[in-house]
């Protein structure tokens, strides 16, 4: 399949190879400008992981289980749209920065370069929880245009994107980056889809193609596109698997976007659930006690995961399977934070902050 026919499938009106660029919206003009925006692509794709992983720790041990696959199933895709456009920026480049302070997102906040039309909690397992998570994950309108900044949808951002990468890549070769930077399918461990090395202007779109498709869907409906891709079995899209969640119902093959679920009882348990406290900072606790050093811990870990993914895209790539274990690590040490009580019947819980 043609990379114009994949990408097609994100946007109907994306322009195809020999057509006029889109206008009427604020465009990528430069290299410098597009390294920046992929670099908030990475940014992006991050943000979203520290609320659903808080989300799925906060869920009770052996409950919930079609809910928890759920969500692990999108952390771990999350974790591979950061790596695809890691795989982007170092084609073009561009250098991936990840372990420093600023990447660290400050929880409640809005999505990097959003149009700010709501913010991003961590919040426990709960019908507003996976409101949030359906609003970062909708599919943008059929004609919502581009936009690089102030976006409305995660899919009209990389639109603008994909726009840039064409103006540019028309003007010269910009795909200048060291080719051994690249992250290849067989180094990622885990999830869905499939990791894409980038060279090219085919292989950049194709790559944003699975990033927009296993979020908001394809062709109208609620399919990712891994099958299509990769030749894997059908698998719904986030939003659609978040939907499931949320209207505590299936979906079946033939519903589409429109329709909603309308297959078998989805079954969610929204009491089997930690109460923790939400948007927990290392602050509400005394410095020296075991709770806060418990808190610094899971901090410390969460970090080490954002030097080595760092390490990974910039030229360490055997590095990318020990992230991938320290994330599955933070599990017991939340989990540890989630028996400590706080008063008024509220338990800690981890709160992602950047730490030294």
């Amino acid at each position: 399949m043609e990379t114009n026919q994949l990408i097609s499938g994100i946007r109907h009106r994306l322009m195809r190879s020999g057509e006029p660029t889109l206008t009427g919206f604020n465009q990528i003009t430069t290299i410098k400008s597009l390294r920046e925006h992929l670099q908030v692509a990475i940014e992006l794709e991050h943000s979203t992981i520290p609320p659903y992983l808080f989300a799925l720790y906060s869920i009770r041990e052996n409950t919930n289980d079609a809910s928890a696959r759920a969500i692990k199933g999108v952390v771990m895709e999350e974790m591979l749209h950061m790596i695809l456009a890691c795989n982007i920026l170092n084609a073009i480049g561009g250098k991936p920065a990840i372990s420093h302070r600023d990447f660290v997102p400050k929880y409640p906040t809005y999505l990097p370069h959003s149009n700010e039309a709501f913010k991003v909690s961590l919040q426990k397992f709960s019908r507003p929880a996976v409101d949030t998570f359906l609003k970062i994950e909708k599919p943008g309108g059929k004609d919502a245009r581009p936009e690089p900044d102030h976006y409305a949808s995660i899919g009209q951002f990389y639109e603008a994107i994909v726009d840039g990468l064409k103006r540019l890549a028309a003007q010269g070769n910009i795909f200048t980056g060291d080719r051994s930077r690249q992250i290849r399918p067989e180094q990622f461990y885990g999830g869905g889809g499939g990791l894409i090395e980038v060279y090219d202007q085919a292989t950049a779109e194709e790559a944003i193609f699975e990033i927009v498709g296993q979020g908001e869907g394809i062709d109208g409906t609620i399919e990712d596109n891994n099958h299509k891709l990769f030749g894997e079995d059908v698998e719904y899209a986030h939003y659609f698997r978040f939907n499931e969640i949320y209207k505590e119902q299936y979906y079946k093959p033939t519903d589409t976007p429109k329709s909603g679920p309308t297959g078998d009882k989805f079954p969610v348990d929204w009491n089997q659930v930690h109460n923790v406290k939400e948007n927990i900072k290392m602050s509400d606790f005394k410095e020296g006690t075991e709770e806060r050093n418990m808190m610094h811990q899971f901090n410390k870990r969460y970090c080490d995961m954002l030097r080595v993914i760092h390490e990974t895209v910039n030229g360490k790539r055997e590095k990318l399977e020990e992230a991938v274990m320290i994330m599955y690590q933070l599990k017991y040490l939340a989990q540890g934070l989630m028996n400590v009580p706080m008063g008024n019947g509220l338990y800690a819980a981890p709160s992602f902050e950047y730490v030294e």
